[in-house]
């Protein structure tokens, strides 16, 4: 009498039963293969979605670039743009989910590209307020005193020494309070030339700033 022959399944040439301990393991261990590519899956559409509320802040010079490159689709973009002019928030929670969809349906390298030029304008809003910093406390310093004026000429020989002295020395000037108003408790003022000073130093700052 022949034997009933055993349902199963061969893996890598090993015949495995159902029902059998090794079919239960692997199954088992397929099941945990399902759940953590489901996970995968889950957080890189999370991060595909907050990647694209940061594009709705990239600038236009950098938005234009990765249109032109290719790594930007015109759809996706249209979507964008579109995102940015909608204010009722139910309209836009909807809209974002459109973008997320958009989103996953691009590359590596596009994805990529956008990752790199949203760091790059976050590097540059970094390097912009380091640089404003740094010219609030030269202009904070020439206005305190003139030898301030040598320190500032070694570093920026281009600068119009004559303007430069003239606008700090008015600056300080015009921050200084009367009599009247220090007896009155007043602070001091902030003129013309302050402003204007700050405006030059930020510029030969900004001119002696390497080029990317």
């Amino acid at each position: 009498m022949s034997r009933k022959p055993k349902k199963g399944y061969f893996v890598k040439g090993q015949f495995v039963a159902e029902g059998s301990e090794l079919d239960l393991e692997l199954k088992r261990e397929l099941k945990g293969t399902d759940l953590a590519s489901k996970t995968d899956l889950k957080r890189e559409s999370a991060e595909l979605q907050e990647l694209g509320v940061d594009l709705l802040a990239l600038g236009d010079t950098l938005t234009e670039d990765l249109i032109k490159n290719g790594h930007m689709p015109e759809l996706l973009h249209e979507a964008i743009e579109a995102t940015k002019r909608i204010t009722n928030f139910e309209g836009k929670r909807r809209q974002m989910q459109y973008v997320g969809k958009l989103m996953r349906k691009l590359d590596p390298d596009q994805v990529q590209a956008m990752r790199q030029a949203i760091e790059a304008q976050h590097k540059g809003s970094a390097s912009e307020t380091l640089a404003l910093h740094l010219a609030e406390q030269w202009r904070d310093r020439l206005i305190e005193e003139d030898e301030t004026l040598d320190d500032w000429m070694r570093e920026f020989p281009n600068t119009d020494t004559q303007q430069l002295r003239a606008l700090a020395r008015q600056a300080r000037r015009d921050g200084k309070p009367s009599k009247a108003e220090i007896s009155e408790g007043k602070l001091s003022r902030h003129g013309r030339a302050y402003h204007e000073l700050f405006q030059m130093v930020r510029e030969q700052i900004k001119n002696q700033e390497p080029s990317d």
